[in-house]
């Protein structure tokens, strides 16, 4: 996998007059695992958004370089991002895999028929990617949206509550996914309000406070990077 380094300065959020991010600043690179904590509604979703390119930040930078080369422009960044949360929707009338492959096409991801169904397979699902998705579990969604996360090596992994209706062998699923994505040599950021989950950062940052929340550290295992910022309540 190719080397990453990402470097988020100063970002913030508001929806009109409601400000919900405030300052945040994060640099992670190659095998790092970062976990962003807080209660519902503390802005966790939309911090991993911004960094996926869904939403745009009021104010701060992004930047991600890949294999120390900026990548700047959103069709280019697709294929170096992947991200999954709680509100990516399916087709119900779609099948498992006609709906990865749908959402490969639009996207103009680079990925085989035979690719999608190794997805599949790698988080429970290859005995279901001919049934429509309007008959799978909500468990069995919150695979799919994993599979729709990992069925390309991206150097970002963007997980948001990536356990959410999970069984125990999805929770130990999602953990396999992460060490993977370590092991390559890419980054994840990982949201969460699970304080185990958590523990699968090497890092971890969280909201503290009341109204005017301010990130703080909480473990620092070895890497150079830098955790700061704050969030508001919303």
């Amino acid at each position: 996998m190719s080397s990453i380094r990402i470097a988020v300065e100063n970002i913030g959020k508001s929806f009109g007059a409601r400000r919900v991010l405030r300052g945040i600043s994060l640099e992670a690179v190659s095998g790092e695992v970062v976990a962003v904590t807080g209660a519902n509604g503390s802005g966790k979703s939309t911090f991993l958004k911004i960094v996926a390119g869904l939403i745009r930040p009021s104010s701060g930078t992004i930047t991600l370089t890949v294999d120390d080369r900026e990548i700047a422009e959103p069709d280019a960044r697709r294929r170096v991002v992947s991200y999954a949360g709680p509100d990516l929707a399916f087709y119900p009338e779609l099948t498992a895999q006609e709906n990865l492959s749908f959402f490969a096409e639009v996207r103009t991801l680079p990925i085989t028929l035979a690719g999608i169904k190794n997805s599949l397979v790698a988080v429970g699902l290859g005995g279901r990617g001919d049934d429509p998705v309007g008959v799978y579990s909500s468990g069995m969604r919150q695979r799919l949206r994993l599979a729709f996360a990992t069925m390309l090596d991206t150097p970002l992994l963007l997980l948001d509550e990536p356990s959410l209706a999970l069984d125990k062998e999805g929770v130990r699923l999602v953990a396999q996914t992460i060490e993977r994505q370590r092991a390559k040599g890419g980054v994840t950021l990982l949201a969460t309000n699970d304080p185990e989950e958590a523990e699968l950062g090497d890092r971890a940052i969280t909201a503290n406070g009341a109204r005017s929340q301010t990130f703080s550290t909480l473990i620092a295992v070895g890497g150079p990077a830098l955790v700061s910022g704050g969030i508001g309540k919303g």
